[in-house]
């Protein structure tokens, strides 16, 4: 069975945005200036036979990710999504959806909440083959020692995701 993918690449404020998405859901969200090509790459791994680039066909995903980068949105809860992984890396994202808008936890925290304090690599691993940034927030994955550790998109841009979070729950500018 052929996937076709429909893809878009916007500009908001100070970020770049790349979204894919299938017809069940998102399938893809990168922060980085390369991100579209990123993307192609994530895509290859999911067997789409077709990637068509279509902003008017991704606009919900558009405004709902405007909404929650203006800081109007705590989750992009009203996006489905499609994301191919391994039960333990849906286990992780899932975890990660749950830890709350504006907060921090470590990688330790993760597999303590999973029932599997060792497997704090595994986590780690299958946080950064997430591919649809900001919908599961792994930004809000730290290091133990406070340091912000990877994100595949740049620890520039996972400060900047934080600090957004932080900026917001503060003056209270959520807009629900």
């Amino acid at each position: 069975m052929e996937t076709l993918v429909y893809w878009t690449r916007f500009d908001y404020e100070e970020w770049t945005v790349t979204l894919a998405a299938t017809e069940k859901g998102l399938c893809y969200v990168g922060v980085a200036k390369d991100s579209v090509e990123r993307m192609k790459d994530w895509l290859k791994r999911i067997s789409s036979d077709e990637i068509v680039e279509d902003a008017v066909c991704m606009g919900i995903y558009i405004d709902e990710i405007k909404a929650y980068l203006s800081g109007m949105l705590t989750s992009l809860s009203l996006i489905t999504l499609d994301v191919v992984g391994t039960p333990f890396q849906h286990q992780v994202w899932e975890m990660l959806r749950q830890v709350p808008y504006g907060e921090t936890v470590t990688y330790s925290d993760i597999a303590d909440r999973l029932g599997k304090p060792s497997s704090v690599r595994a986590v780690a691993s299958a946080i950064g083959k997430n591919p649809v940034l900001l919908a599961i927030p792994c930004h809000r994955v730290i290091a133990k020692s406070g340091d912000l550790s990877g994100y595949r998109d740049g620890k520039e841009q996972k400060a900047q995701l934080i600090l957004l979070e932080r900026r917001v729950m503060k003056n209270g500018e959520i807009r629900m």
